[in-house]
C-alpha cells in the first residue's frame, strides 16, 4: 500500500520512527516531512498528505502532532478525507469498520511509538465493512462537504 505521512515539530520524531515501521510491512511511504523541532504549522504538512489521498498518489495517510488534534482539524477540512484522531486499539478497528477513514492522525505527546505501531497495524489490517448502514451515513457526511 502506498502511504503518506506528515508531522508538525510535535509529532516527527514518532513519524520518523512510524516509517521504517510502515516499510518493514512492506508499505510504500512518503514522508512529506517535518523533520525538526523547530515551530511550524501544523496545516502545512496536513494538506499535502490530504491532497495525495485525495488524488490518489496515495492509499492512506497519517499525521501526527502533539496531540493529533490540530491535524485531524485541518485533515477533515479537505474534501474526500475522513481522518480520524485515534490512541486506542478500538478506535483504530472501529473507524475503519464504521467509517471508511482514509487518514488516520495521533499526538506524539498522548502515545509512545508501541502503541502508534499497533494502532497502524490494526487501521491498516481493518477493511471497510461496507453495509447500507455505514455507506449511507458516510455518504450523508460527503453530503455535508459539498454544502447539500
Amino acid at each position: 500500500m502506498k502511504i503518506v505521512i506528515g508531522a508538525d515539530h510535535a509529532g516527527y520524531r514518532l513519524k520518523d520512527e512510524i516509517v521504517p515501521f510502515l516499510e518493514s510491512l512492506g508499505h510504500t511511504v512518503k514522508d512529506v516531512g517535518c523533520s525538526c523541532d523547530q515551530s511550524v504549522d501544523y496545516p502545512d504538512y496536513a494538506l499535502p498528505v490530504c491532497d495525495q489521498v485525495v488524488s490518489g498518489e496515495a492509499e492512506r495517510g497519517i499525521l501526527i502532532c502533539g496531540t493529533g488534534i490540530g491535524m485531524s482539524i485541518a485533515a477533515n477540512k479537505v474534501n474526500g478525507i475522513r481522518c480520524a484522531l485515534v490512541h486506542d486499539l478500538f478506535s483504530a478497528k472501529a473507524t475503519r469498520e464504521h467509517n471508511d477513514t482514509n487518514v488516520l492522525a495521533m499526538g506524539e505527546r498522548v502515545i509512545g511509538p508501541g502503541v502508534a505501531q499497533e494502532i497502524i497495524r490494526v487501521w491498516l489490517d481493518t477493511p471497510f465493512s461496507g453495509g447500507e448502514r455505514h455507506l449511507g451515513r458516510i455518504n450523508k457526511v460527503m453530503k455535508l462537504e459539498a454544502g447539500v
